[in-house]
């Protein structure tokens, strides 16, 4: 019998029934993984989550497996590079703000001990559960969206509105929006975070 999955999941693309069943909305306290979701929730700005995760791979060559301390050194030689690589979003606009927001994810790393102490403190340190229903519509941010949102551009982000920076917060678990009748829902509401 096929497993009851939130609607977004595209049953055709492996890929993202991959995503949805094994990260999407699993806690994630790593800052390399943080940083990995800042860059990609960026790039989607405008797109489809589905068109980003099919280039995840090339990303991860690209931005050397999503290492701020090296993406933070990328200079003008090395976007222009990256802005020929049809691998990736080629818009000069993101691939510049993952060099800053590299640069300001340190910064913070630096103030805060790790960027997890500091992110986590938006669901004050516990995933929030939501529990909505399959026919509801899941809101696109939330106050504490807004919040993170205000908070990562008066320290330079660039690309962190409200609504990316909401799907950062499901991708990495701060948040677990599955839906009531998919499988991942109760799982992850019981602990099971794999």
């Amino acid at each position: 019998m096929e497993k009851q999955r939130c609607k977004w999941a595209n049953p055709k693309n492996k890929l993202y029934i991959q995503y949805h069943d094994e990260e999407w909305g699993v806690p994630v306290h790593d800052d390399q993984v943080l940083f990995e979701f800042i860059v990609l929730e960026s790039a989607q700005a405008g797109l489809s989550w589905e068109t980003v995760l099919n280039k995840r791979e090339n990303y991860r060559i690209a931005f050397d497996q999503f290492d701020p301390e090296k993406v933070a050194t990328y200079d003008n030689e090395k976007i222009e590079t990256l802005l020929q690589n049809p691998g990736i979003i080629r818009n000069r606009a993101k691939v510049a703000a993952a060099v800053n927001n590299a640069q300001k994810f340190l910064e913070i790393q630096a103030a805060y001990g790790s960027f997890d102490q500091y992110i986590w403190q938006f669901v004050e340190g516990t995933p929030k559960v939501n529990h909505w229903k399959s026919n509801e519509e899941v809101p696109a941010t939330t106050a504490e969206s807004d919040a993170l949102s205000k908070d990562l551009k008066q320290k330079g982000f660039k690309f962190m509105g409200s609504t990316i920076c909401y799907a950062h917060m499901q991708a990495t678990g701060m948040v677990n929006d599955h839906t009531l009748d998919c499988f991942r829902y109760a799982e992850l509401k019981n602990g099971h975070l794999k």
